[in-house]
């Protein structure tokens, strides 16, 4: 249920364009394709926009972190996201 809390959060403050909220509904799509991909294993096409969705979330995550650190922070908390690799 902490997922529906977020969204009734995301939806009240901020907009449709911000960070959080494209990553939030990027987080929503990996995680519905992911199922999917669980049942249909060869679908390749599919696989293929998982792929493309990661890179944009995790473009979108490095240029937050960059920003902002606090709210990077939270936004990887509230989504159950694993922190981005550093090098």
């Amino acid at each position: 249920m902490v997922k529906n809390s977020f969204i009734s959060v995301i939806s009240q403050e901020e907009n449709k364009g911000s960070v959080e909220f494209q990553v939030f509904s990027f987080t929503n799509k990996i995680r519905r394709l992911t199922s999917h991909l669980e049942l249909h294993k060869k679908d390749y096409l599919s696989q293929r926009g998982l792929r493309k969705i990661l890179g944009k979330r995790q473009r979108l995550l490095a240029y937050l972190s960059k920003k902002n650190r606090v709210r990077y922070k939270e936004l990887i908390g509230q989504l159950d996201i694993r922190e981005r690799k550093t090098r």
